[in-house]
C-alpha cells in the first residue's frame, strides 16, 4: 500500500500453493515502518489480488475464491485479526509474532458457516464484501477511490476490479456493531484485459493496468492499461444501500418518482451464503427469499424498504428494477450485493 496514517506500508502474503504455507508469513499481513521493522499483523490470508486504503486510512484486501474463501471478497483488515484461512497458522510460533499476538484457542471447522465460527474463533473477520462469484467476477484484485469528487458522485467509494471478467465493480461500506459490511454493485466494463491493479489520479482519472496472462480474461488482450474518466453526467443509480433492523436503506443519485418507489413490485429480493470450509470455493447454499413487506418514501432521493426477514451472514440481494427516477429513468445497475455481517439495532425515535 501507499504508506497509512503511521507512515507503515501494507503487504499482503499468499500461501504456497492455496492450502499451506512454507516460507515464514506466507498467508499472512505484515506492516513495514518507516523505518524498516517487519511487523506481523494479521493471519489467515489465502490467494490475494489486491491490497490498500480506504479514505480513513484502514487496510482492505481482496481474496480469491478457494479454500476458506467460497467466494471472492473484499476484507477489512484489523490489526490481531484472522482473515479465515488457517493454513498460515505456524507461524504464531515465530518470537515475533509471539510478542504481539496469540494464536486463536479454537480452530475454525471445516463445513460451517462464517456466523457460527466468528461464535469459535477469536478475531475471524468477516468478507465486507462479498463479490458473488460467477455473478460480479470470479477473480477480485486491485482497487481505488475517488476522493475528492471529480470522478463522478461516488467520492470515497470503492472502485473494486476482477480478473476474469475485466471489470470494475462499486462497494459501499459501513460499519455496523463495530464491523464493515455492504453493498456491491456492477459498475464499469469493456476494459482490453483481466483487470489487476488500479490507482485514481488526483484529477478524476481512473486508471487500470491488465493482464491475462496466466489467466484467462474476458477483455481479450494480453495486456492492457486503460483509463476511465469522468463526462460530468450523474447516472440515476443506487448510491447507498445500508442496513437497518428490519431491512435496507437506498439512497440514490437522483429524485426517485414516489409511485415507483412505494409499490412493492418493484422490488424482489433473495438471500444466500457460501460453505465456510477447508475444501475448494463453494457452491450458493441455504437460500432463502425475504419478502418485501414495505416501502416508505423518505426523501425525495431516499427509500426505506422493509422485508419480513434478515439473516445474519447472509448475502441479501436486492432487486429494484421497477424503480424510476421521476424523469422516467431506470436504474443503471439496479441490483445490490449486500454482505450482512450484522444486522443494525433498532433505531429509536
Amino acid at each position: 500500500t501507499r504508506p497509512d496514517p503511521d507512515g507503515n506500508m501494507w503487504i499482503v502474503l499468499c500461501l504456497t500453493g492455496s492450502f499451506s504455507s512454507q516460507i515464514d508469513y506466507r498467508g499472512w499481513c505484515v506492516r513495514v515502518t518507516k523505518e524498516g521493522e517487519l511487523i506481523p499483523t494479521a493471519s489467515g490470508i489465502r490467494s490475494p489480488g489486491g491490497i490498500g486504503l480506504n479514505h480513513l486510512g484502514e487496510a482492505f484486501y481482496a481474496d480469491n475464491q478457494g479454500p476458506w474463501n467460497g467466494s471472492s471478497s473484499l476484507k477489512h483488515i484489523p490489526v490481531g485479526s484472522f482473515q479465515g484461512h488457517p493454513g498460515g497458522w505456524r507461524w504464531f510460533d515465530l518470537d515475533a509474532v509471539k510478542k504481539i499476538m496469540k494464536r486463536p484457542a479454537n480452530e475454525p471447522k471445516s463445513e460451517s458457516r462464517y456466523p457460527t465460527e466468528r461464535e469459535r474463533v477469536k478475531n475471524l473477520t468477516p468478507p465486507a464484501l462479498v463479490f458473488p462469484h460467477g455473478v460480479l467476477g470470479n477473480s477480485t484484485s486491485g482497487f481505488a477511490y475517488d476522493g475528492n469528487g471529480k470522478f463522478g458522485p461516488f467520492k470515497n467509494q470503492l472502485l473494486v476490479c476482477d480478473q476474469t471478467f475485466s471489470v470494475v465493480n462499486r462497494g459501499f461500506l459501513e460499519k455496523v456493531n463495530g464491523v464493515y459490511q455492504g453493498a456491491a454493485f456492477s459498475f464499469l466494463k469493456g476494459f482490453g484485459s483481466g483487470n489487476i491493479s488500479a490507482y485514481m489520479h488526483p484529477s478524476g482519472t481512473l486508471f487500470i493496468g491488465g493482464t491475462d496472462r496466466g489467466w484467462g480474461a474476458r477483455g481479450g488482450k494480453r495486456f492492457a492499461l486503460d483509463r476511465v474518466t469522468w463526462k460530468g453526467k450523474v447516472p440515476f443509480e443506487i448510491h447507498e444501500m445500508r442496513a437497518k433492523s428490519d431491512g435496507f436503506e437506498l439512497t440514490f443519485t437522483h429524485e426517485v418518482d414516489a409511485k415507483t418507489a412505494v409499490d412493492l413490485a418493484s422490488y424482489n429480493m433473495s438471500a444466500y451464503t457460501y460453505i465456510y470450509q477447508s475444501k475448494y470455493g463453494s457452491p450458493v447454499v441455504d437460500k432463502i427469499t425475504p419478502k418485501v413487506v414495505g416501502a416508505e418514501l423518505t426523501s425525495p432521493k431516499t427509500v426505506r424498504v422493509t422485508v419480513d426477514k434478515l439473516t445474519k451472514g447472509h448475502v441479501h440481494e436486492l432487486q429494484a428494477k421497477g424503480i424510476r427516477a421521476v424523469d422516467g429513468r431506470p436504474i443503471l445497475h439496479p441490483i445490490g450485493y449486500y454482505t450482512l455481517n450484522e444486522i443494525p439495532p433498532a433505531e429509536v425515535n
